[in-house]
């Protein structure tokens, strides 16, 4: 459970967040002051610190710049009262993620703290297979797993642009983590930014900032990442789904380091290593027209390619044993290892979702596991991974035939209630895998335990 830490000397704002927090799942502790704020950041390791910037005593400017020495990898969000205070700009400056301004909209607050943990776990330290646990590791022993460790050890020193090419999920944010981390930039910012996940019309002002009043609703000035990001490396996720008129906005940056608002017209300089990503074939985008080539040139000064997991199959009984031991810390589980049947099944099995598909079912096997090991006896839903004869899933046949049946009989709303009586049973099924422990069952469909809930009065399935 994300753990958050509120700092504000009123104590209505710390019990008001404290409850709007915790509907949604996150473990929230308060602090009145500055000072307060410091102690328990160094006791509880907060993933994220929401603050007031205007506090007696130690202020949040100040009670930042102390968080962020001791803890440069802290996310924290400012608050203030001002929308235009020149303050929160600065906290902008000084590595804050972002500021809100009171009173705050519980749908933003929710908004922003989902996203603002995200990218803290971006920036948590990444090991290499045999150091420390600690964080994310990349794990691998692979021939081509080690040229890739040896390619991150000959790029990172410099400040060269990096393109970062694989399928979804193989893991091309950790490999972006571990170049920051071992550059000379490390103790400045990571801000990662998902070209695909920001609708078109915010992405320019996301990176470049916006004046106030230079589109309807900017009713305040943005710090854009450039300007948070200065001196640091800026993670430019799915770089292919950027559109054409931003990519030459970006070029330029590459080419001179410069910057403007929007709707300004001062240049900004800014000095920021860019490591972009993707899993589309960017000199086919080109050829089609949706992708600048003096862009794509720019971006691809030294190019890393990530392998897809049925590429390296030797890697897979690895990463397994360490998703075992990740999930043993965080569920608080003793699982030795996994069957060897089971074992066998994944070597055989394609991965389309890559080295994030294969965490996620190891996640689900370790909350459903009650023996010593992950086996098909107690975690029934494995044996759907292997594969039929004729090639298809268990699980793909299954649905085909449920699909052919709701066709069959066919109806007005025969899509609402197809999707309506699968969610119905796969939350039901999840309950009872879990014995109607909510939690676990949230956890095992990927949902919050308010989502589950949700769902479960609608359902009338705690009556069940």
């Amino acid at each position: 459970m994300d753990k958050i830490l509120i700092v504000d000397d009123e104590p209505g704002i710390c019990h008001s967040f404290k409850k709007i927090l915790g509907r949604h799942d996150y473990d929230v502790i308060t602090a009145s002051s500055g000072e307060k704020a410091m102690e328990l950041a160094g006791k509880e390791l907060p993933d994220l610190v929401i603050m007031d910037i205007n506090m007696p005593g130690m202020d949040g400017l100040e009670t930042l710049k102390k968080l962020k020495t001791i803890h440069p990898a802290l996310t924290a969000i400012i608050m203030t009262a001002f929308s235009t205070s020149e303050k929160a700009i600065t906290a902008m400056k000084y590595g804050a993620y972002d500021y809100i301004t009171k009173p705050v909209d519980n749908n933003q607050l929710v908004s922003l703290v989902e996203k603002a943990i995200a990218a803290g776990k971006m920036s948590i330290p990444v090991s290499f297979e045999g150091e420390s646990e600690e964080g994310d590791t990349i794990i691998g022993r692979s021939t081509a797993m080690l040229e890739i460790f040896k390619k991150i050890g000959q790029v990172a020193k410099s400040d060269v642009a990096v393109l970062l090419c694989g399928e979804t999920g193989t893991g091309k944010e950790l490999i972006a983590r571990a170049v920051y981390q071992h550059s000379k930039r490390a103790n400045n910012p990571f801000l990662p930014v998902n070209c695909a996940a920001i609708p078109e019309n915010l992405l320019e002002s996301e990176l470049f900032g916006h004046e106030k009043g230079a589109f309807t609703g900017a009713d305040t000035k943005k710090i854009g990442k450039f300007e948070q990001c200065d001196g640091g490396t800026m993670f430019l996720d799915e770089i292919g789904d950027m559109p054409l008129p931003l990519q030459a906005k970006m070029l330029r940056v590459l080419q001179d380091g410069c910057i403007q608002r929007l709707g300004g017209s001062d240049t900004i300089k800014t000095d920021v290593r860019i490591i972009a990503a993707t899993n589309k074939n960017l000199e086919s985008l080109i050829n089609t027209g949706k992708f600048r080539d003096d862009l794509y040139w720019r971006l691809n000064v030294v190019s890393i390619t990530i392998p897809p997991l049925r590429e390296r199959k030797e890697d897979i009984e690895d990463l397994i044993n360490y998703f075992i031991r990740k999930f043993n810390r965080e569920f608080g589980k003793e699982v030795k290892g996994i069957s060897s049947e089971i074992l066998q099944d994944f070597k055989k099995y394609d991965w389309p979702g890559n080295i994030r598909e294969l965490q996620n079912a190891i996640q689900r096997g370790m909350v459903l596991c009650a023996g010593n090991y992950l086996s098909s006896k107690e975690c029934e839903w494995l044996s759907q991974l292997r594969l039929t004869d004729r090639g298809e899933s268990d699980i793909e046949k299954a649905l085909s035939d449920a699909v052919n049946e709701h066709l069959r009989r066919g109806g007005k709303d025969i899509y609402k209630e197809a999707v309506s009586q699968f969610e119905r049973l796969l939350v039901k099924r999840a309950l009872e895998l879990t014995n109607n422990n909510q939690a676990l069952a949230a956890k095992l469909l990927g949902i919050s335990r308010n989502t589950l809930r949700e769902k479960m009065s609608r359902d009338d399935l705690h009556k069940e």
